[in-house]
């Protein structure tokens, strides 16, 4: 037997959303398409599996060879199967999302393919149902988000908690007291003060603290205070 008859062709995509954030805005990695149909306008990364390759390996493949970025973590999303979805012929596609703190990663960006970051919030229009899956992993995210300290790793090793309080609203977005969300998140015990401060929003500035990850496992439950009504905001 050297296959299976009357059996049509599928062809496997890969899509990999990178989500970043750079202390202020939470942003998504987007590149040009270099082919047809719709080439030239706004894409995840993507590209097609090989015969030889699982769908974890071409995920990081793509990923690669669009960006440079290298080493991080994927988590699957969902398989998007629409027999409509790509106008040239039948296909599948499997997206992928990461998360990163946007200034760890800069250098190593490639630019041979122009790839920019875009805020979420002034994206622009994306081709087939990609806009479809952003939405998908920004659900997926929150509701992740508000059971495991996920958003850390969109932090860079020592942060403010003005950053880390723009970050949740950013994901969630939403608006959360200042002074009540910095009351629960130091009740939590999960963040380590430093002595140095960030001076470059005002002279007072604001102490760093890095995550007790040791602390955290521990106090699982208290990292739930300080998401603002999780279960409202994860739908």
């Amino acid at each position: 037997m050297t296959g299976y008859t009357n059996e049509a062709r599928i062809v496997q995509a890969i899509d990999c959303l990178v989500f970043g954030f750079d202390g202020e805005t939470l942003k998504i990695l987007l590149i040009k398409r270099g082919f047809q149909p719709e080439q030239g306008k706004w894409s995840l990364m993507g590209g097609f599996a090989k015969l030889t390759e699982s769908l974890e390996q071409a995920s990081n493949r793509v990923l690669k060879q669009l960006t440079g970025l290298d080493g991080m973590y994927l988590e699957q999303l969902h398989t998007f199967s629409d027999p409509n979805r790509d106008p040239l012929e039948r296909t599948i596609s499997t997206a992928y999302f990461a998360l990163i703190d946007i200034n760890k990663y800069q250098q190593q960006l490639n630019a041979d393919y122009h790839a920019e970051w875009f805020p979420l919030k002034r994206m622009p229009k994306l081709i087939f149902d990609q806009q479809e899956m952003v939405e998908m992993a920004l659900k997926r995210i929150r509701y992740k988000a508000a059971l495991h300290p996920i958003l850390f790793e969109l932090l860079p090793g020592r942060f403010t908690i003005p950053q880390l309080q723009t970050l949740y609203e950013s994901v969630y977005n939403t608006k959360i007291d200042k002074r009540n969300f910095s009351k629960r998140v130091l009740a939590t015990g999960l963040l380590i003060k430093q002595g140095e401060k960030d001076k470059s929003g005002s002279k007072r500035g604001a102490f760093y603290y890095h995550v007790n990850m040791q602390n955290y496992y521990a106090k699982f439950q208290a990292f739930l205070n300080f998401i603002p009504n999780p279960t409202n905001l994860i739908s």
